[in-house]
């Protein structure tokens, strides 16, 4: 799935999903662009998006 797929299952905008994952939305963006981000910024994305759904995400999981 895609990070967007998981942030419309998480029905987070993308404000809401940097807000959680605590990163700026600036750089959430250039994920969406496809723009690599620190592994330190996925494993976050990752996290929260975890958390909301209760199940384990990986890094890996997520294509941009």
């Amino acid at each position: 799935m895609t990070l967007d797929d998981y942030r419309i299952e998480c029905r987070w905008s993308k404000n809401e999903l940097a807000r959680q994952a605590r990163i700026d939305t600036s750089t959430l963006n250039r994920a969406f662009k496809g723009i690599p981000v620190s592994s330190d910024t996925a494993r976050k994305l990752a996290r929260a998006i975890s958390d909301e759904l209760g199940r384990p995400i990986s890094v890996e999981q997520m294509k941009a």
